[in-house]
């Protein structure tokens, strides 16, 4: 009985030996979030905001790492393509990713499926703003003006299919006018333009705008969000001007490769949803003209494929490449 009970024993020790190492907590080392644009940007802003606090909630470090080109795709199609073990993330721009699945040469990648949404993290309002001698003190002023020159009013943006660039498809498309579009590398050169007369108009992101208002070259006319901007109150919407159905915000928002773990997930969007309360958090995000806001994993994935839907029906109907 008792060699039997040796034999047992030493079987059992064996099996333990032999049985896989129990899988780490995640996460176990420090987590990399990518931002597909240039440091210094809103993108990369959003990023670092929440970067730290995301840290300290995890108790392990997240480093932010730029991978910028192709207008953001190198950065967002690496991210697609690596291991769902949530350990490699995407501060992406919702708008940009979801305008580009809908364009004719689409990325290497499917958007819509490619991506698992962990929180939203800034909402950042556009404006509509022109050149002081543009006679159009309102946004009606401007429609009236544009539909009176068809084709000859110009807007910049940022470059082809970028948000800027799409947010004045839709307003051509939702006010019956027809511009010129003016295709730049970036808001900087755009904005430049507009100071200086060579364009008419831009609708551009509010960090952009702000520091310029101060100069009297240039003329914000209206935001474009449902809801009038935090940072400039005084300021009606696109849609308090009577412009129905246009409402234009440019996200950003966390996401992780299809595939990873649920509770991986739940657990990132939980210590965003906490930063995002912070006062430091908000105070930093009204710097940049955006709200600090955070959702769960559903409600973000919810919104990455209503923005891919939206920007699909106005590529379409605007025919922009």
């Amino acid at each position: 009985m008792k060699q039997t009970w040796r034999i047992a024993l030493a079987g059992a020790v064996l099996a333990l030996a032999a049985a896989p190492a129990p899988a780490q907590t995640w996460p176990a080392k420090p987590v990399r979030m990518v931002v597909p644009f240039p440091p210094g940007g809103a993108t990369d802003a959003a990023a670092r905001i929440y970067a730290q606090h995301l840290g300290d909630f995890l108790g392990q470090g997240v480093v932010v790492e730029n991978k910028a080109g192709a207008g953001g795709e190198i950065g967002a199609e690496y991210v697609a393509k690596s291991a769902p073990d949530g350990y490699t993330l995407l501060m992406g721009a919702v708008g940009s990713h979801a305008i580009h699945a809908a364009m004719p040469d689409k990325p290497g990648y499917d958007f819509a499926t490619a991506f698992v949404g962990v929180s939203m993290a800034t909402s950042m309002p556009m404006a509509v703003a022109v050149n002081s001698k543009v006679p159009a003190n309102n946004v009606q002023e401007l429609i009236a003006l544009a539909k009176s020159k068809p084709g000859t009013i110009t807007f910049g943006s940022a470059g082809p299919g970028t948000s800027q660039h799409m947010a004045g498809e839709l307003f051509q498309v939702v006010t019956g006018t027809r511009l010129m579009h003016v295709p730049y590398r970036g808001s900087g050169p755009a904005i430049t333009d507009l100071l200086g007369g060579q364009i008419d108009m831009v609708i551009e992101t509010l960090p952009a705008l702000l520091p310029q208002v101060a100069s009297g070259k240039i003329r914000l006319l209206g935001v474009t969000t449902a809801k009038r901007a935090t940072a400039l109150p005084d300021l009606p919407t696109l849609m308090e001007q009577g412009v129905k159905d246009y409402s234009v915000a440019t996200a950003y928002a966390l996401l992780a490769p299809a595939g990873t773990p649920p509770d991986v997930v739940d657990k990132l969007s939980a210590g965003m949803q906490k930063a995002a309360v912070m006062p430091s958090v908000q105070q930093a995000a009204l710097k940049l003209g955006a709200d600090a806001v955070a959702t769960s994993p559903a409600d973000t994935s919810r919104v990455l494929k209503q923005e891919v839907a939206r920007w699909g029906d106005v590529v379409r109907m605007s025919a922009a490449k």
